[in-house]
Formats: C-alpha cells, structure tokens, sequence
C-alpha cells in the first residue's frame, strides 16, 4: 500500500514522528492527575498563565484548516489570502482582550452559550448551543479529514482507515486531561508547528530564486494561462484582493473583505467562538484572560510567511499544483485527484530531505491535532453543560457530568469520523470553512454585540434573530454559485469566499434589523439584572483587574493591544 504514498518517508522520519507521540500521550497522562472536577477537565480550574493560554490561542487556531486551507489559498489565489490575518484575525483578536474578555471572565461563565442564556434567557441559549454544537462537529471533521489524509499520504492507506487511526491518538489525550492536556499539547504543538514550516519557506524560496524568482513565476503562470489563473498583479498584492472575492469591482472588493471578512465574519469568529475564547477562561486572573488573545496577536501576524507563502511557492515549483492551477485534473491527490490542498504536501516532498522531513510531517500531524482537539474539547463542554446539564439531565453530580463529558469526547470524536466526509468534497477548504462561518458565527456576532452594547434588547429578539440570521446566511449560500455543492442554485454569479463574505454579512444584516423591531415591541429585563452583561450597566472596576496598574507597560492590557494595532498596520501598507 505503501506505493500509492505521496511521501517516501524513511525510517528517521517515523522516528521523529514516535517520539513526538509519546510526549503527547505523556503530557495527556501528567495533566489526567490535575482532573478531579468538571472544572477542572472542562476550564483547567482557570490556573494557567497568561503566556501558556496566549500560545494555545493561536496553536488552537493553527490548525489542519489554518496550515492547508491557507497554504491552499496561497497556492490559488497567492497574498490577497493575508486579509485572514491582517483584517480578519488581529483586530478581532484585539477588541476580544479589551473589550469581552472581562465578561466571560468576570461574569464566571463556562461557556459563550451559558453567558447567552444570562442574557438572553433560554430561547437565544438553546439556538447558540446547538449550532455551536453542530459547527465543532463538522470543523472537527474538517481537521479529522486533512489529518486522515497526511497518513494516507505517508503510509497510503485507505482515506477511512487513515481517520478512524487519527481519530484515535487526539481522543486518547483528550479524554485523558481534558482541557488541560489539549492547552499544554497546543503550546508544544505551536513551537513544532513553526520549526516545520520555517524551513519548508526558507528552502522553497531558495529554490525558486528568491522573492523575485517567486514574483516573475507567478507573473508566467498567469500570463500563460489567463483564462484560469487570476492576474499577476491580483496574486501579487493585498489589495483591493479581487482574486480572494470574486468581485470585478474594486470597491466591492474592499467593502467585501473589510465588512464581510473583517467585521462580520472575524468579530463573529473571534470575539464569540467558544472554541478560542475557552483558552482565555482557562487563565489565572482577569488580566491573564485579557492579554491572552493579544499575547497571541503577535506570532499570529507573522503565521502568514509560513503558509500562504510555501503554496504560493509550490504553485510554481510542484508540477502537480502548477497543472491544478492551470485547469488540468491530475491524479495522485491525498484523496483521489490533486487540489491546492495537497500543496504543502507536495511541496515537502519535492525540496525536504530525510529528517527534516520527518520534523515537518510532525509538524502538520500536530497541527492538525490541535485543530481537532480545540474543537472536540469546546464541544464537550458545551453539551455537558449547555445541553444535557441544563435541559435533559438537572441537579446530578460533578462526578456524573464529568463522566458525560468524557462520553462525549468520545462521541464527538466518531462523528466527525463521518462529517470528515464532507470536507472531501471541497478542493479548497476555505471556502468550506467559511461557509460555515458565515452560517453560525455571523449571527452570533450580531446578537452578542447589540446586547453587550444595547441594553433595551430583549430575550425574544435574542432568540429570534439568531435564528433569522442563520436561515438567512444558508438561504444565501444557496442562491450563489457551487457554495454548497449540488445544493447552490447559481441565481447569485458568486462562488467561492466571496459567497460566504456575502451570506455572513447578509446573515449579519437580517439579525441586527430583525432584533432592534423585536426590541422595540417586547420588554427589556431589567436593568439590575444585566450587570456584567451589558457594558453601560458594568462598573469599571468589574471590568479589570484591579493590579494591572502596578504592573510594567509590557505586562498591561492596553499597551500590548496598541503595540500589536499598530504592527498589523504597517504589514497591511507594506503589502
């Protein structure tokens, strides 16, 4: 079987590989003897430091989806792919830790779903537990699926064979320690992440002659065949990114990424995904929980020259990714025909050798790891707390939850062996995961930030527009053009991630105009009931901690979040 391999990896490589398992198994034992509580295997009894939270923020998201959907993008459509970083990450990213961190925090919640029933009340709390619920299990998938194809690459196993392994060795630790054992292999995987991929750029573009030789190739690809390549001036710069939306008009283009990406679907994403937000809760003080997502802003801002750059590199340099880019369909893909995402794999096999090799497999094998471990420990979370502890089984044990908890990583875990599936169906990933940002985090941006900031909205308009704004986003997808497979009806001439920008702001739209005429028609809570739930009824001193002013300028809140503003401004001009 092994000669239906991509990669011919040797005896050193497997090796390297062994021994990064056992560590990760072993830290999953050490964390098991800190489990004693729910708390504990859920939240890491909120112990754990702001520098330790802040690398398993980024580490959480740097997953299958972030390492080859962004090496994917870059290969496809080349630097307009730094918009998810620089537009739609870091100034998230930033408001998150300023801003929200001190409500999840202080308000002592478990879980995003469980600060929107004390909002909102039961209606907005079930909708949000359910969808978040339903999102992890097909993005868990989305990881499960690249992780299951880089073992078939190396061992050529059947695609179902390579899941169901891979779905074993991330269940093992998680079930082990929980939350715990997910951060303290996130912060590990973080730093094998990174030594893989630095030289897999370095290399690559040496290989091609430098920036230059990268930029002229890109230019012949383009010129060579224009018809299904974007032009060369589109790869080569950020802006206005026709290439990343699909949009002729240059306006539309920037309304698209800084509205549709930048605010919607970022905001949505990083400021209300239990998945990231769960790291923070973890931290031992309210100043830790706040720095911890801007602690991650400043290696996050960099993480675009370690993937979008080798696809960018491996469009030119791998003959197979070359051939896909210009419309051919070749065979010998991780999972049947080549797609831009098997470009790093490819390109690994083309320019590392034995050893080195090893170290960057490991790398991605953790990656993806991480990525599915984010999500299957956020999900346990919240169906044991969100949804069996509050609407099916009341008032049992911690012991019993706990034990919930652990079933449930289980069953997360075989589910996503099936949901893998549909990821297969997508030759870029992206444009799959954002699709289903737009469907479940777009809404749920809308209805948290017009009741963070609105105290006179309602427990109805909470629950209502969430819902609208989701009907409307998947109504959306599937007026565009291939945005759900057979499902697309085309009426809109918009593919791709210009289809999912477009339904997370429509979905944003419908749920904010939806829940202000709610609003106004039903009757608010009462303002002593929404301390530490909306800003303007929130003491000051309830949002900070209340030491943070003895400490240096380097260890404070809000010096690091301009610092790190000021840094993403600078790349998005020199860009």
């Amino acid at each position: 079987m092994a000669s239906d391999s991509i990669i011919d990896a040797t005896a050193v490589d497997y090796l390297i590989m062994a021994m990064y398992f056992v560590v990760v198994l072993g830290i999953g034992l050490l964390a098991r003897r800190q489990v004693s509580s729910s708390v504990d295997f859920f939240l890491s009894g909120r112990s754990l430091p702001a520098w330790v939270t802040g690398l398993a923020f980024i580490s959480a998201n740097l997953g299958a989806v972030e390492i080859m959907g962004m090496s994917a993008n870059g290969a496809q459509i080349g630097i307009p792919t730094v918009h998810y970083f620089w537009v739609g990450a870091i100034p998230a990213m930033l408001f998150l830790g300023v801003v929200m961190m001190p409500f999840y925090y202080g308000s002592k919640v478990r879980s995003v779903p469980e600060f929107m029933r004390r909002r909102f009340g039961t209606g907005a709390h079930l909708v949000n537990a359910l969808s978040f619920a339903i999102a992890q299990l097909l993005i868990a998938g989305i990881n499960l699926y690249l992780l299951g194809s880089i073992i078939q690459a190396l061992l050529g196993w059947p695609l179902v064979v390579s899941l169901i392994v891979a779905a074993v060795i991330v269940l093992s630790y998680i079930t082990l320690g929980g939350l715990s054992a997910a951060i303290y292999n996130e912060v590990l995987q973080f730093f094998v992440i990174v030594a893989s991929l630095v030289p897999l750029t370095i290399i690559g573009l040496h290989r091609v002659g430098g920036w230059d030789g990268l930029t002229q190739k890109i230019t012949d690809a383009a010129n060579a065949h224009p018809d299904v390549i974007a032009p060369a001036d589109q790869q080569l710069n950020s802006w206005p990114g026709n290439a990343l939306t699909g949009f002729e008009s240059d306006f539309w283009s920037v309304v698209g990424i800084v509205f549709g990406l930048g605010f919607v679907l970022s905001f949505g994403y990083w400021t209300t995904n239990f998945v990231e937000v769960q790291r923070a809760m973890a931290s031992n003080s309210m100043s830790s929980a706040r720095k911890t997502p801007i602690i991650g802003a400043f290696p996050k801002m960099f993480v675009p020259f370690i993937t979008i750059f080798p696809g960018m590199i491996a469009a030119v340099l791998v003959s197979e990714i070359a051939r896909t880019k210009a419309g051919e369909t070749v065979p010998g893909g991780a999972s049947g025909d080549v797609t831009f995402n098997d470009s790093l794999l490819y390109l690994m096999r083309d320019i590392l050798p034995n050893g080195l090799l090893g170290v960057a497999i490991t790398g991605l094998l953790a990656a993806f790891m991480a990525g599915m471990a984010a999500n299957i420990s956020a999900f346990n979370t919240v169906l044991s707390y969100d949804l069996w502890e509050t609407y099916v089984v009341k008032e049992r044990t911690d012991d019993y939850y706990l034990r919930v908890g652990r079933l449930a990583t289980v069953g997360a875990t075989v589910i996503a062996i099936f949901t893998a599936g549909l990821a297969s169906n997508f030759s870029n990933i992206m444009d799959y995961l954002q699709v289903l940002f737009g469907f479940f985090n777009a809404p749920l941006f809308a209805t948290f930030i017009l009741g963070m900031f609105w105290k006179r909205m309602t427990a109805a308009a909470g629950w209502i527009g969430l819902s609208a704004g989701t009907i409307a986003a998947i109504i959306t997808a599937i007026l565009c053009e291939d945005t759900l497979g057979s499902l697309s009806v085309g009426v809109i001439p918009l593919g791709g991630q210009g289809a999912a920008f477009l339904a997370a702001s429509v979905a944003f739209i419908v749920d904010i105009g939806l829940s202000v005429a709610v609003s106004l028609v039903t009757a608010p809570k009462p303002a002593e009931e929404l301390k530490g739930l909306v800003y303007s009824e929130t003491p000051k001193e309830d949002r900070t901690d209340p030491e943070e002013h003895t400490f240096p300028w380097y260890r404070r809140t809000i010096p690091l979040a301009v610092i790190a503003l000021v840094m993403v401004i600078c790349l998005n001009i020199a860009f």
